[in-house]
């Protein structure tokens, strides 16, 4: 019996269990009373909604479960965005689905909204995935008009989106479902087909209410903008249907019709299950993240047959580069090896560390993965690179430069699974959001920051503690530990992976025995795509 991995299991263990507590409490959105409301009025929420019209015994993968967690609390809270985004199959064809979730704030639009809305959209482009939007939402939610309506990348980016996914052929249907009212009312509507359900939904710029306002008109709502209006006077919509679940059942008689897609032509052969039992990764994965443990034993757990061949095994150690297969699909692993390794000049080099050799292995992977066209595995772990003369004079600037080069540079699609310490530039370095992953999630166990909590409240705690000594303050190791314990409670919240998923620097917080589904899943959606940009790294320093 080893005890360390009996106490790392339970720790992990404890940290899934947590994961499902919170996930079944934000999937209830706005709670029990409104979902019953919803209900009394014949509608279905938005996940139920999605559930039906996903098809039941396949897998699916949900984007930004954990969007606005903590967050707008003054305001009530918005749970998961006020949006519910799933990637799944509608008669057996993969899509990405939308619903606004009517039991927050009537399905208003947050800024975070806006933001999860768009992440939606960005990913239907990136994989020509066909997208299905529920449409259910009272517009933009007035108290927060200012941070969700005029800028790049707020509401109205949603509609050029639209637009352009159009003119790219990417397949867009909508099903009005409810409320869809003023700016919003244009996103059903430059979709390529749009159903609106009889009684319960209705599309207009004004309600009449403000029509009596504006210009004196007295009229009644479903006049004004129900399914009969759109789809017998005004012809704004196509489908009128009874109620959800006929609209839904017309949305999978569209999608049964769509024509194959090119592919980008990415390698697959038949799915193995790893031999490794991936149940031991909560046994190997160390309660402490800076705590050391071989990556490679986490791969052999995600692999198909636990086989993968590393390439430049021997040099450049603390990051791991291999090809290998995930359920079928190949795949290039890049992964943060997190024990202290020897050179062969007999050079310790600490786990997790981006040194000058391992970025230039990294390089010339990245490289090959291109000439191959072998998607990209990100496996982070990593505290940044390494500092110091002997570095600085190696030219790790330098070389660090390339590796980043190389991530950005990169056409073949990205997949990055934060396991632990994601950190300053390393996450730069390893396909961090900025670098277009095409999917980015995090275990439990994961951290993000630009640097750990520790050294950041010992750096933070000497910044403060010089200012109140600079104003005649006398600091006693008591209040010195006083305000270390405050600084880093606050920090420590920070760099919570709920903390990142709330915000969408990821797309979600996911078991770690999801992650095959995850990145199987996600290459499936990039083969939509065909490649077409040449990778060219542009200038680099030599």
């Amino acid at each position: 019996m080893d005890i360390n991995f009996n106490k790392n299991e339970d720790h992990n263990k404890l940290l899934v269990s947590d994961l499902r507590r919170r996930f079944a409490k934000v999937s209830l959105g706005g709670g029990l009373k409104r979902i019953e409301k919803l209900h009394s009025k014949g509608k279905l929420t938005a996940r139920e909604r999605i559930d039906y019209l996903l098809d039941s015994k396949a897998k699916s993968i949900e984007i930004g479960a954990f969007t606005g967690e903590d967050m707008y609390e003054e305001h009530g809270g918005c749970p998961s965005g006020g949006v519910v985004v799933k990637i799944g199959y509608i008669q057996g064809k993969q899509c990405i689905v939308v619903a606004n979730d009517a039991t927050v704030k009537a399905g208003a639009w947050f800024p975070i909204t806006g933001k999860k809305n768009l992440r939606a959209q960005e990913i239907s482009i990136e994989n020509k995935l066909p997208i299905i939007y529920l449409v259910d939402s009272a517009g933009v939610y007035l108290p927060l008009q200012d941070e969700i309506f005029p800028d790049k990348e707020h509401f109205g980016r949603i509609f050029r989106n639209n637009a352009q996914m159009s003119s790219m052929g990417i397949t867009q249907i909508s099903a009005v479902m409810g409320s869809c009212v003023a700016g919003g009312a244009y996103l059903p509507i430059m979709s390529d087909e749009a159903l609106i359900v009889d009684k319960t939904a209705s599309i207009f710029l004004a309600g009449s209410y403000l029509v009596k306002a504006a210009i004196g008109e007295s009229i009644d709502n479903e006049t004004l903008g129900g399914a009969t209006t759109h789809c017998e006077i005004s012809g704004v919509t196509d489908y009128k249907a009874k109620d959800d679940k006929d609209a839904l059942d017309k949305i999978k008689y569209i999608i049964d019709k769509i024509g194959d897609y090119d592919t980008a032509g990415f390698s697959r052969k038949e799915a193995l299950k790893p031999k490794e039992d991936p149940q031991d990764i909560y046994g190997i994965l160390p309660k402490s993240r800076s705590d050391q443990y071989d990556m490679k034993a986490i791969i052999s757990r995600l692999v198909d047959d636990s086989i993968f061949e590393e390439y430049k095994e021997g040099f450049g150690k603390t990051i791991i580069t291999a090809y290998a297969r995930i359920d079928g699909w190949a795949v290039g692993i890049v992964a943060n090896q997190r024990q202290l390794v020897k050179t062969k000049q007999g050079e310790m080099q600490f786990g997790g560390v981006i040194y000058n050799d391992s970025a230039d292995k990294a390089t010339r992977f990245i490289s090959n993965c291109n000439q191959k066209k072998i998607p990209l595995v990100f496996l982070q772990d990593v505290t940044g690179f390494m500092v110091g003369s002997k570095s600085e004079h190696g030219g790790i600037i330098k070389d660090g430069a390339k590796m980043v080069n190389a991530v950005s540079n990169s056409v073949v699609p990205k997949f990055t699974i934060i396991i632990g310490n994601s950190y300053g530039a390393g996450n730069y370095a390893m396909c961090g959001k900025a670098y277009d992953p095409r999917l980015i999630v995090a275990w439990p166990s994961a951290e993000l920051a630009v640097m750990s909590g520790n050294s950041a409240a010992k750096v933070l705690l000497q910044i403060e503690t010089a200012s109140l000594k600079a104003k005649g303050e006398t600091i006693t190791p008591e209040k010195e530990q006083e305000l270390f314990n405050k600084i880093k409670s606050k920090y420590d919240k920070q760099v919570s992976p709920y903390y990142a998923a709330a915000r969408l620097w990821t797309d979600g917080i996911i078991d770690p025995l999801d992650t095959r589904t995850w990145i199987s899943m996600g290459i499936e959606a990039a083969n939509h795509a065909p490649i077409e940009k040449k990778f060219n790294l542009g200038v680099i320093q030599v």
